[in-house]
C-alpha cells in the first residue's frame, strides 16, 4: 500500500479508504489510486485485513450438495445472497455423514469464517451442533430445523404432508403408502409425522408396513417400491418424501408396469424441472428454495451483527403443484391444499 501511495502521490490512509470504501474520496484522487494499483500490480491481502478487522468476509456452508438435487438449488440461492452481501462462500459437502459433518464444520471454523450455514445430518445432540454451540461461531441451520438453540429456517413439513395425504384420500384412496427419507434427518421425522397425522385425522387404519425408507436416494427408493408391491395388499396411492427418491419410484413403477394414476396415485415432495416433463405430470409439493437460501443468509448476517440476540425459527409454507399423477385433471375442483396451484 505504501508503494501505491507513493506512485499516486497520496497518503497510505487515502489508499486504504479507496480500497475499503470507508470514506468518500474525490473522483480524481480515486482514479489516481486505482491507476497506481494497476501499475504496481498490488493485490489486496485479505488474510492480513482479517487479522486487523477480525472478519474474513467469508461464510461457510456445510451441506450434502452432491447427492441431493434440492440442496444444489439451495446452494445456488445462498451463493447469490452471500455474494450480494459482499462475502465469499466456502462450500463443504457433509455427505449427510455425522463424522464427516463434524470434520467439515471444524475445518470451516478453523479457516476463520465469519459464520456457518449448516443442513444438519443429525438431531439436536449431534456432535457438529455441539461443537458450533461450544465455540460460539454464528450459525444458521438450513432446511433441517434440528435445534432451537440456533437460528434456523426451513419448510413447514408436518402439516404439508398431512394435507397431501388428505388430498390423496379425497380422491378415494384409503391405502396410502409413503417412501420416507434417510432415518434421523429432521425433515424425514417431520414428514413421517405428517403422514401419521393425516392417516389419523382421516380415521384410516394405520398400517406401518406401508411406510418404507428409501434412504433419500433413487436406488433404495426403487427397492422400497418393489417391496410394497410384493405385498398381497399394496397401496393405491403413494407419497414420496423427496425428489431424488421420486426418480427411483418412477423407475420402479415403469419396470413393474404400474400405471400412474390409473393403478397408483402419486404425489411427491420437491418440485423439480422434470416434474412437468414426466407423463403423467407429477403432482408435487414445491418448497420455497430461493426464499430459504436468501433467508438463511439474512439471518446469519443478523446473527453476526448481533451475537446475543434470541435465536428464532422460520418455517415457510410450501406450495401444492397440482398436476395429473395424483388423479387430478385440468377441470378437477378440489379443496385448497397448501396454497393449492394448478401447475401449467
Amino acid at each position: 500500500m505504501a508503494d501505491v501511495a507513493r506512485h499516486a502521490g497520496v497518503s497510505v490512509s487515502t489508499v486504504s479508504h479507496v480500497i475499503n470504501e470507508t470514506r468518500a474520496v474525490k473522483e480524481e484522487t480515486r482514479r489516481r489510486v486505482l491507476d497506481a494499483i494497476k501499475d504496481t500490480g498490488y493485490t489486496h491481502n485479505t488474510i492480513a485485513r482479517s487479522l486487523v478487522s477480525g472478519s474474513t468476509k467469508t461464510v461457510g456452508l456445510a451441506i450434502s450438495a452432491i447427492t441431493n438435487f434440492y440442496f444444489a438449488d439451495i446452494v445456488s440461492a445462498i451463493e447469490v445472497a452471500v455474494s450480494r452481501a459482499g462475502y465469499t462462500l466456502l462450500l463443504a459437502d457433509t455427505h449427510d455423514d455425522p463424522d464427516n459433518e463434524l470434520r467439515v464444520v471444524a475445518a470451516l471454523h478453523q479457516r476463520r469464517v465469519d459464520g456457518v450455514l449448516l443442513a444438519p445430518a443429525t438431531g439436536p445432540r449431534g456432535r457438529a451442533l455441539r461443537y458450533l454451540h461450544e465455540v460460539g461461531v454464528p450459525t444458521v441451520l438450513v432446511d433441517r430445523c434440528a435445534s432451537a438453540r440456533f437460528d434456523q429456517i426451513g419448510t413447514e413439513n408436518v402439516e404439508a404432508t398431512t394435507e397431501l395425504v388428505g388430498h390423496l384420500a379425497w380422491h378415494g384412496h384409503q391405502r396410502i403408502g409413503m417412501i420416507s427419507g434417510h432415518s434421523g434427518l429432521r425433515t424425514t421425522i417431520e414428514r413421517v409425522e405428517g403422514y401419521h397425522q393425516g392417516i389419523e385425522r382421516l380415521g384410516l387404519p394405520l398400517d406401518e408396513k406401508l411406510v418404507i425408507s428409501g434412504n433419500s436416494n433413487a436406488d433404495e427408493a426403487e427397492e422400497a417400491v418393489r417391496a410394497l408391491f410384493d405385498r398381497a395388499d399394496p397401496p393405491t396411492a403413494l407419497v414420496v418424501a423427496n425428489n431424488h427418491m421420486t426418480i427411483g419410484v418412477m423407475r420402479a413403477l415403469g419396470r413393474l408396469g404400474i400405471r400412474v394414476p390409473d393403478d397408483l396415485a402419486l404425489a411427491a415432495f420437491d418440485d423439480f424441472e422434470w416434474a412437468a416433463i414426466f407423463r403423467p405430470r407429477l403432482t408435487t409439493v414445491a418448497q420455497q428454495i430461493t426464499e430459504i437460501g436468501a433467508g438463511a443468509v439474512g439471518m446469519l448476517l443478523e446473527r453476526i451483527a448481533e451475537p446475543d440476540r434470541k435465536p428464532r425459527t422460520v418455517r415457510l409454507r410450501p406450495r401444492f403443484m397440482r398436476r395429473e399423477s395424483c388423479g387430478c385433471t385440468t377441470d378437477t375442483h378440489v379443496p385448497e391444499v397448501l396454497g393449492e396451484d394448478q401447475a401449467p
